[in-house]
């Protein structure tokens, strides 16, 4: 019998809200974790892979923000999202100690805690969505209306082309 790969904490959470998930994995020895990156190496479209970042806002709360890979954030949307007169991204050296997660395999789901998560209006256009599955070299794609209501997320325009 096959050793079955260790559950992340967001597929505890997923299990245990009854989310149906595919899980995707990925080698990560080239080091090329970018999310375009990952999206080409899970052979999904990077408008469907989505990533989480992590900002501060002015009022000193932690707001997170899931936009698709290949897109940047626009703060100023951001912090009007949330209702905060601005968010700046926060240092990655603090990450794990916010999130319980590190670069590169931050997901928005099953964080220490539960943070106001905002996805990119984009989502919208998608039956399901792939994101950070907890872990580096893992991810999982997920419905978009589960994803939402697991993190208790909203929808709003929260980003800028990289282009």
């Amino acid at each position: 019998m096959a050793k079955k790969e260790t559950k992340t904490n967001a597929m505890r959470i997923l299990d245990a809200e009854g989310v149906l998930y595919d899980i995707h994995t990925y080698d990560v020895s080239d080091d090329l974790i970018d999310g375009v990156s990952v999206a080409k190496k899970c052979g999904q479209d990077p408008e469907q892979v989505f990533k989480t970042l992590v900002t501060e806002g002015n009022d000193k709360n932690h707001y997170v923000f899931v936009i698709p890979v290949a897109e940047k954030l626009d703060l100023k949307a951001c912090a009007k999202a949330v209702g905060v007169k601005s968010v700046e991204m926060i240092p990655q050296k603090e990450l794990l100690k916010l999130t319980g997660y590190i670069h590169g395999g931050c997901s928005p789901i099953g964080m220490k805690k539960l943070f106001v998560t905002v996805f990119d209006e984009t989502v919208v256009l998608f039956d399901k969505i792939m994101v950070s599955g907890g872990r580096v070299g893992t991810q999982v794609e997920v419905n978009v209306e589960d994803l939402l209501r697991v993190t208790k997320g909203k929808v709003s325009a929260i980003t800028r082309s990289v282009s």
